[in-house]
């Protein structure tokens, strides 16, 4: 056996795996969601100061870090933060686009308000004052429309009961 296992043979690190998804389960939806958007927001704030160290103008940098902070944002949603919806996988992506292309437009305009007028200095500030508009405006949105639970064809009312 090895160091790496116990001695039921199972592996350390599935065991770690599986006791930290227990405990991220039992975390209140608002606390998996704000964790999630935090990590995301630090990939994005990096990748957008990289991109700014390169010299791109902070208006397309931000709109190239926010394509890919959305995508993965929404995996780590899907697995950690809503429940399975029942729909197929490309029907929940269409929802969560519709309610992501909402979020994100909200905060880029605040941070393109921003940016092009009292935190031109601070690019990152800006970043940070539209991630947090757009994090109300995402929460609620993928809470009540996109990871919505799929509600089947409700069953027709009986004769005479309709009013």
């Amino acid at each position: 056996m090895s160091v790496a296992e116990n001695d039921l043979g199972t592996p350390l690190l599935q065991r770690s795996i599986g006791w930290v998804l227990g405990l991220i389960a039992r975390l209140p939806r608002p606390l998996r969601f704000m964790g999630v958007g935090g990590f995301c927001l630090l990939v994005d704030l990096t990748a957008f100061t990289i991109l700014l160290r390169f010299g791109m103008n902070p208006l397309l940098a931000r709109f190239i870090v926010l394509c890919g902070a959305t995508v993965l944002a929404w995996r780590l949603n899907r697995a950690f933060t809503f429940d399975r919806t029942g729909r197929h996988q490309a029907h929940e992506a269409m929802r969560y686009a519709v309610v992501t292309a909402t979020a994100q437009s909200t905060s880029y305009a605040v941070f393109a308000a921003l940016v092009l007028t009292v935190l031109g200095h601070l690019p990152q500030a800006a970043l940070l004052a539209g991630a947090a508009v757009g994090a109300i405006v995402s929460y609620n949105g993928h809470r009540l429309f996109a990871f919505a639970p799929h509600l089947h064809t409700a069953a027709p009312e009986p004769e005479g009961t309709a009013s």
